[in-house]
């Protein structure tokens, strides 16, 4: 199962990023996010690993599995028959920078779980690019 949603902000990329990858300030920003604990030090990067609560859904350590400064991380998390994958990416155009979330949900219960949460993870992706834009705005 495949989730993704996209805005375009009327902000330089470089504070989209700087906002998208300062995952420890997600709950300022969004309602989506209950809170975020790191469970390392320092900027984001390769390994970083982070503990988050969110409504109606289980509390999962996310890992960053990709990273490419400046324009998109994907982080993994892993329970029991499900591998969930997001990604956040941040892309300049001329009509201003376009952030995407994407969800992807695998293995044996992915998709019985993307079936169940579809309509969540559609808000929650959706809520999430929109408050985004709203806070990098300001």
């Amino acid at each position: 199962m495949r989730f993704d949603h996209s805005v375009t902000i009327q902000a330089p990329a470089e504070r989209v990023w700087a906002v998208y990858s300062d995952v420890e300030r997600w709950p300022e920003w969004t309602p989506t996010i209950t809170s975020v604990e790191r469970l390392d030090e320092g900027r984001i990067h390769l390994g970083a690993r982070a503990r988050i609560r969110q409504p109606k859904l289980p509390v999962a350590v996310w890992e960053v599995t990709e990273l490419v400064e400046g324009q998109y991380f994907e982080w993994v998390s892993t329970a029991p028959g499900i591998r969930t994958t997001g990604g956040h990416r941040v892309v300049s155009t001329p009509e201003g920078t376009v952030a995407t979330a994407t969800v992807i949900q695998e293995g044996p219960l992915g998709w019985l779980f993307g079936t169940l949460y579809a309509g969540l993870t559609r808000r929650y992706i959706a809520t999430e690019t929109e408050k985004l834009k709203e806070f990098t705005e300001r």
